[in-house]
């Protein structure tokens, strides 16, 4: 079996899905490995660092997609610029692993389907023990939460950390973040020691403990439903329960100086959490940093991929954080790929072995032999069909 390994075409990507190391772990295997010329440039992995691995360079990326076995992406498949589209360039009857995003990404779905493409997305692998290591969800919310609090600390008028010098004492900034998922929990420790001052919230209280060890003070609202919706995700809350939130957010908002979301409905959907009149209420000079703008934004105000200036309060909104650190971004989603390749492949027969008895492989297939077989997939597609589907 043929693993390759395209230039991501996304606008503004750097990301490599296979960095040289574990290319090379993977041709150990016994895998043959074809990455397309300059596809890790961005992140600082050479062609000659392929080479170095074992791996063969094409230049030419559809009679690289023409001869796989198996495709290993960063994004979902893409329209390219002269007019035809990945995933139809992907043989009929091979694999793809990606995070793909499937209920982001419909179109990209449906043509997998029609190219019987079995495909698995990353960000759809069930988040379990076992699964851990090849979570690129975590591994990537783990830079956005990092890199949100930096751009915080860019955009704001003030230090984070408490100075004392001759000229007098300038007391820590206050930094609330909502959401205590991976990105939340970096961004608290992140935050933290940048000596900031750091509350949290989230509609899990099960996460309190979580938020005080990383440093953070929890300030949080008594539920009248769950809002857990297992696996480390939290569910949409009650009308009753979105009130209760949207008064503890517009006290604390009040108070603070810069605002870190990280809230994604089921690790996809970003939740509504700060309207005009919230934003409105914060301080002059206050930040909003909303990580959730990959899944719509928490902020109503936001403007994706862009950062605008409300009342005095200036809210931005980056898109694709992961992208602005490639190396070690594209480094850990390559183990995260490397861990799933590995858990399935067949040393003796080297190829890779479709366990559809094993939960992780179930979980996380997106299409089969020219179905859509995810759940949420296909009821977000009859969706956009008028349930008609």
């Amino acid at each position: 079996m043929k693993i390759a390994v395209p230039r991501e075409i996304r606008a503004g990507e750097t990301r490599v899905a296979l960095d040289p190391e574990s290319c090379k772990k993977l041709v150990q295997l016994g895998v043959e490995v074809a990455v397309e010329t300059g596809a890790g440039s961005a992140a600082n992995f050479l062609d000659r660092a392929y080479q170095e691995a074992g791996a063969t360079l094409v230049a030419d990326p559809a009679s690289l997609l023409a001869s796989a076995g198996f495709v290993l992406k960063v994004n979902a498949p893409q329209a390219r610029p002269d007019g035809t589209h990945e995933a139809d360039l992907i043989p009929e009857g091979a694999l793809l692993l990606a995070s793909l995003f499937p209920t982001r990404n419909l179109e990209a779905v449906k043509r997998l389907a029609e190219r019987k493409v079995t495909a698995f997305s990353t960000d759809c692998i069930p988040r379990t023990t076992r699964a851990q290591a090849m979570d690129t969800l975590s591994s990537q919310a783990n830079i956005v939460g990092y890199k949100g609090v930096l751009l915080g600390a860019l955009e704001l008028p003030k230090y984070y950390p408490m100075f004392m010098t001759a000229a007098g004492t300038t007391l820590p900034a206050k930094v609330f973040v909502i959401g205590a998922g991976v990105a939340g929990l970096q961004a608290i420790a992140t935050a933290k020691r940048l000596g900031a001052s750091v509350t949290a919230t989230d509609v899990r209280p099960e996460v309190k403990e979580q938020i005080e060890s990383v440093g953070g003070k929890y300030v949080g609202i008594d539920l009248k439903q769950g809002a857990s919706a297992g696996g480390g995700y939290a569910a949409e809350l009650s009308a009753e329960d979105k009130a209760l939130q949207a008064k503890l957010l517009a006290e604390h908002c009040a108070t603070v100086d810069v605002v870190i979301t990280t809230a994604l409905i089921g690790g996809v959907f970003a939740p509504k959490l700060l309207d005009e009149t919230i934003v409105k209420s914060m301080k002059p000079g206050s930040v909003v940093i909303d990580l959730g703008a990959d899944g719509g934004g928490n902020c109503a105000l936001s403007k994706l991929g862009e950062t605008v200036v409300v009342n005095g309060v200036k809210i931005v909104a980056p898109l694709n954080l992961p992208a602005t650190v490639p190396t070690h971004a594209s480094m850990l989603f390559a183990r995260n790929l490397l861990n799933f390749m590995t858990a399935f492949w067949d040393k003796e027969g080297k190829r890779f072995h479709l366990d559809w008895a094993d939960d992780i492989l179930k979980g996380c297939a997106v299409t089969h032999e020219g179905k859509v077989v995810h759940g949420p997939t296909l009821k977000a597609l009859d969706q956009a069909q008028g349930g008609k589907a």
